[in-house]
């Protein structure tokens, strides 16, 4: 923690500051807060702080790296409450614009020229200021409008020294805090430093751009702006400026004429068509980055998020689908499991029963009764309370989807995402159980085969030499030993207490049965063992209650 002294001294500040000490001490910042009075580094404050409008406005301070995180957990309906979520959401990744003269350096390096001399107009006064770059408007010499992103001079050094900084937190947290364990803290840092450090570098986003443009090359409805190499860096990135009206602007859209129905059938095919059958996606297609050109086409921008599914995962996708609409719930946990990359559910049978459940809530149920998001929040909520984690990727995709179904009920509030959805499942399914698709599975299950035959001898002689030298030994830890050594303890108390109990009755019995004339004596003893007997029983029955 040495190395980033201030940085770590300025994170603790700003969290203790909004009323988030307790996360000091499961973040191993306390010593960072020297004269702070709780007991893990929290402050001690009289009036409560909201904890979700808190969490935002910190990471709004804390700068470009923080924002980022912030949005990406905006998406992560399978980590976070729906309160976390719906704040998070309010995270914009804006700032204030840098001085012209820094961001003109920047060019000139980059592509070893003033802009006025590489551009026929270019305005200095930036188009919109993110924390990481800014946009600024030009003019190429040929008469084409275009977009120029300029990275900001020191972003990458602060991100870098950042993303260091949440990684050794989300060490530090796996080793203090059980949740952090259960949700593999680490994983979802260095994943997240992975998809950052891609959205610094702009020849990724001009590559991913030019993607897009290939996948729709035929299609007249999308509209993807051409990338302008000559004037692109991993600094600098060239742009062809789109033109139009937002796709959320209803009185823009009713003023030019257009059909609001179908331009919702449109947007939804586009954003179901990247998904299931190109399988790479823009992962942020919020309203600012579409936009509808007069001839109706829709056009994206803004290619630094994106998303990529496998082919395994595409099939353990299509394991989901077929398993939901079978209302098969035994099915749907095995998938489900699959999917997820933890795999320690704390029970398979209370897993099983919650999706009895939930599949129980739409079996039968025509499509139109059944909105996508609410059905996707259900789910992604059930993992969450199982702790079962999502693939980032898969995690972007449904984000993708309950955003595509937001948008399109607001053009069209009649419409029906699952509908939309339903011949794109009906392809994913007969792909998944089509000829080339099970002679690849027979393959690969052949080639996995072949490999355990081929592995059997050696590890049969393992086994051999394991037995000849004293056999197998098992090892448990002491925690996997404490909830079976702590019922076994509560169990012997029952049981002793009940024959205590027992021996009381009949001791009890006997000196009633015995005497008609009782002396004070045997009076006293009588109603001792009466108390006696009355506690025990008291305690048996407390300690079954609470076991149910």
């Amino acid at each position: 923690m040495s190395t980033h002294r201030s940085r770590y001294r300025r994170i603790a500040t700003i969290l203790e500051h909004h009323g988030l000490g307790l996360g000091l001490g499961l973040l191993g910042l306390e010593k960072w807060i020297p004269f702070n009075k709780g007991v893990l580094g929290h402050a001690r404050r009289d009036e409560p702080y909201a904890s979700p409008e808190h969490l935002r406005l910190a990471l709004e301070e804390l700068g470009p790296t923080f924002i980022k995180l912030g949005q990406l957990l905006s998406t992560r309906n399978d980590l976070l409450p729906a309160a976390y979520l719906a704040e998070l959401v309010k995270l914009q990744d804006a700032a204030q614009p840098e001085a012209w003269e820094p961001m003109k350096a920047v060019i000139r390096e980059e592509l070893g020229a003033d802009p006025e001399q590489l551009f026929a107009q270019f305005d200095p006064q930036p188009l919109a200021a993110a924390s990481i770059g800014q946009a600024y408007a030009a003019t190429l010499h040929d008469g084409t409008q275009v977009v120029v992103k300029v990275r900001r001079p020191g972003a990458v050094a602060q991100i870098h020294e950042d993303l260091e900084i949440l990684q050794n937190l989300a060490e530090r947290a796996d080793k203090r805090w059980d949740a952090a364990r259960q949700y593999n803290l680490p994983g979802i840092v260095e994943e997240f430093s992975r998809t950052l450090r891609a959205e610094l570098d702009y020849l990724q986003e001009g590559r991913n751009a030019e993607r897009f443009a290939a996948d729709f090359a035929d299609s007249p409805d999308v509209a993807v702006p051409q990338v302008f190499w000559e004037t692109t860096t991993s600094r600098v990135l060239t742009l062809e400026r789109m033109h139009g009206i937002r796709v959320d602007d209803l009185p823009a859209l009713d003023a030019a004429g257009i059909d609001r129905n179908q331009l919702a059938r449109r947007g939804a095919d586009l954003i179901l068509t990247m998904v299931f059958e190109n399988r790479f996606f823009h992962a942020d297609p919020h309203p600012g980055n579409l936009f509808i050109q007069t001839d109706g086409s829709i056009a994206l921008i803004d290619f630094g998020m994106v998303g990529q599914l496998d082919e395994e995962v595409t099939e353990q996708l299509s394991d989901v689908l077929l398993a939901f609409t079978r209302g098969d719930s035994n099915a749907l946990a095995t998938a489900l499991l699959a999917l997820s990359i933890t795999k320690n559910t704390s029970d398979r049978g209370e897993l099983g029963r919650s999706l009895d459940v939930f599949v129980s809530r739409y079996l039968g149920r025509p499509l139109s009764d059944i909105n996508l998001s609410h059905l996707l929040g259900e789910l992604l909520a059930l993992l969450r309370h199982h702790h079962l984690q999502l693939p980032q990727q898969t995690a972007l995709l449904f984000k993708v989807l309950m955003m595509g179904e937001a948008l399109a009920a607001r053009l069209d509030p009649e419409f029906e995402m699952l509908q939309a959805l339903t011949p794109f499942s009906e392809r994913i399914v007969q792909r998944q159980f089509s000829l080339p698709a099970l002679a690849k599975r027979w393959a690969q299950a052949s080639a996995d085969a072949g490999a355990l035959l081929l592995e059997l001898p050696g590890t049969l002689k393992q086994l051999r030499r394991v037995l000849e030298n004293g056999g197998l030994e098992v090892h448990l830890r002491a925690a996997e030993l404490e909830p079976l050594v702590g019922r076994a303890e509560r169990i012997g108390n029952r049981l002793i207490a009940g024959m205590i109990t027992a021996a009381l009755i009949n001791g009890i019995g006997e000196l009633v049965s015995g005497n008609t004339r009782w002396r004070s004596r045997e009076g006293v003893m009588i109603g001792a063992g009466a108390s006696v007997v009355t506690a025990l029983g008291g305690y048996l029955l407390w300690t079954t209650r609470r076991r149910r």
